[in-house]
């Protein structure tokens, strides 16, 4: 797979315009917000979810957020915590959204703002075992999801960023992958393994798409060729979501996200140093790595076993 110079014209990702945002006009009132995000250097999902959150709360208060008070923010937020009962993720969006909203597009100096806090929750995601995970990939039957879900997994990748993988990013020298605009917009670089790079040389030959590794087939699977933006998200959702199914496994939780962990758990199985899966997941802080430590024994057989070698041959203490 060849690698384009630094100099070549790369195409751009298709960006949100503050007038619409996939084909929905927005109010001024919106798009003020949106040029705010873009401006506060927020990814593209955060504008998403912070103007869904904006949204939510004007259609609960039947009228624009900015005729808002803070009685009314209060009794909002205290209804989707209390009566509605959103679960920490929801809450923390929902929170991050409006503080993001009253602080920086329409300000409000309310106390309420500042006393936003979402409990700390220990959380184990789902993870699956080796074998499993084979069986999962085992189970798909089209060819272009089965190597999109091995490169997710083989390489520890968001969804997102997997969709947006592109020719130019496959170091096939170096054995590589560039990760480009991960969360945060942080890039990052990860070990490509020979069977992945097979893999994705097969499939491109499938397809030859000058840019995208998996490009949207449209609905006669035929505009791969040509096709102008990488594949849909809800494809891939939908792909995973019926092969849990048909495996009996609908009850665990297992999405496309679940081979990201299972990934970085491996690997800490593995042996790899905790530093250096931080690195390979992209996460800012060695905190977000260390929930894997929750979700593999291996560390604690090896510990158990220090210790008993440690305590039990010891010497000149048989009177203990």
């Amino acid at each position: 797979m060849a690698r384009r110079s630094p100099n070549s014209n790369r195409p751009r990702r298709p960006s949100s315009t503050p007038a619409k945002r996939k084909g929905i006009p927005l109010t001024p009132l919106a798009q003020k917000m949106l040029q705010d995000l873009q401006l506060a250097g927020k990814a593209e999902r955060t504008h998403e979810s912070y103007l869904r959150s904006v949204r939510k709360f004007a259609q609960w208060l039947d009228k624009s957020p900015d005729q808002a008070s803070e009685d009314d923010l209060r009794r909002y937020l205290l209804f989707i915590k209390n009566d509605q009962h959103w679960e920490a993720n929801s809450l923390k969006v929902a929170y991050s959204g409006l503080k993001f909203f009253y602080r920086h597009t329409c300000p409000r100096d309310w106390l309420t703002l500042s006393k936003l806090r979402v409990p700390k929750q220990l959380k184990l995601p789902a993870v699956l075992a080796i074998p499993e995970v084979d069986q999962l990939i085992g189970a798909i039957r089209k060819p272009v999801m089965k190597c999109f879900f091995w490169v997710v997994y083989s390489l520890g990748l968001r969804l997102q960023e997997a969709l947006h993988l592109q020719v130019s990013d496959i170091d096939s020298k170096r054995m590589l992958v560039h990760v480009r605009r991960g969360k945060g917009h942080k890039d990052r670089l990860v070990p490509l393994t020979q069977k992945t790079l097979e893999m994705l040389r097969a499939h491109w030959l499938t397809h030859r798409h000058p840019q995208w590794l998996f490009p949207c087939e449209g609905r006669n699977h035929k505009q791969a060729p040509t096709a102008s933006r990488p594949m849909a998200a809800k494809t891939v959702q939908d792909c995973i979501a019926k092969v849990v199914d048909e495996l009996g496994w609908s009850q665990r939780g297992i999405s496309t996200h679940t081979l990201r962990h299972s990934y970085a758990t491996h690997l800490l199985e593995a042996g790899v140093n905790l530093r250096q899966i931080q690195k390979y997941l992209g996460h800012s802080s060695l905190m977000s790595t260390t929930i894997y430590l929750h979700l593999t024994t291996v560390g604690e057989e090896v510990a158990v076993a220090k210790i008993n070698a440690l305590m039990n041959d010891r010497r000149g203490s048989d009177h203990v």
